[in-house]
């Protein structure tokens, strides 16, 4: 009910007071981009809205970041506690869930320290404190960074005291080709890992436990905090990624055969 207010509110003053710009600065993940969907999704939204989408695709940290310093409109990241903090320090005017997929662990096809014949993450991850094997992390506060913290965090495991723990501080897609290229293992999104080409001899070792959920969130930015932030268009960008349509043109996005995300806005 308090989005349907703001909502409201905002689309009655855009009628007046809002400058009715027709284009917004969407800070998003690297995952996001990396998987393709923006790149199928933006013209539908700018055939339904006349809404022209300029995506800045960094890790989520640092585009929560980008987004208090008002260098955006609107805001889709995947680190649930990060954006309700975004949103508590007065922001965001609203966080809605909007989609979600998974993290899977990959790895060398022989798979060298067994992790596939693991029956949870926390078996998994274990695997690797007694034996030589690469783990290769994006280390930039990213959302898949963040989850991939509080993986090692299950097993009271501090990843930094791992003798083969190499962090890239790179998106998604480069420090895949890193742990391809040190024939090691890594945590990524399963959109991204999907989307990704030459995967040489690697493969989803681990996938399917409950903490490797990994959901995305919609935030549009506080004009309260941003005065110059384009709300009007952001919020009307918001409203049809969460309405039906939106959602089912979501779930209809896959590579290979393979639905990328799973829609799951209220």
């Amino acid at each position: 009910m308090y989005r349907l207010i703001i909502v409201a509110i905002f689309l009655l003053m855009s009628k007046s007071a809002i400058p009715d710009d027709q284009r917004i600065i969407l800070q998003s993940t690297t995952s996001a981009q990396n998987s393709g969907l923006y790149d199928y999704l933006i013209p539908f939204i700018a055939e339904d809205t006349g809404i022209v989408v300029h995506v800045v695709a960094v890790g989520t940290g640092q585009a929560i970041s980008n987004a208090r310093n008002c260098d955006g409109d609107l805001l889709l990241v995947h680190s649930k506690q990060d954006e309700e903090q975004f949103i508590k320090d007065g922001h965001g005017l609203y966080r809605e869930d909007l989609m979600y997929n998974d993290y899977v662990l990959i790895g060398p096809s022989d798979d060298p320290i067994g992790a596939s014949l693991a029956d949870s993450i926390n078996a998994a991850l274990t695997k690797f404190l007694d034996q030589d094997a690469t783990f290769v992390s994006r280390g930039d506060d990213s959302g898949t960074n963040k989850a991939e913290l509080r993986l090692w965090h299950r097993i009271d495991v501090n990843p930094r005291d791992l003798q083969q723990y190499r962090e890239t501080g790179s998106g998604m897609g480069a420090t895949i080709t890193i742990a391809l290229e040190m024939n090691g293992y890594t945590l990524s999104d399963r959109s991204t890992w999907l989307a990704y080409g030459d995967k040489k001899q690697h493969r989803i070792v681990f996938e399917g436990d409950p903490p490797l959920f990994n959901q995305y969130g919609i935030i549009p930015v506080s004009p309260n905090r941003c005065p110059d932030t384009n709300v009007s268009a952001a919020i009307r960008v918001t409203e049809w990624l969460l309405s039906e349509k939106g959602q089912d043109i979501i779930s209809r996005y896959q590579v290979a055969g393979q639905q990328l995300f799973f829609p799951n806005a209220r």
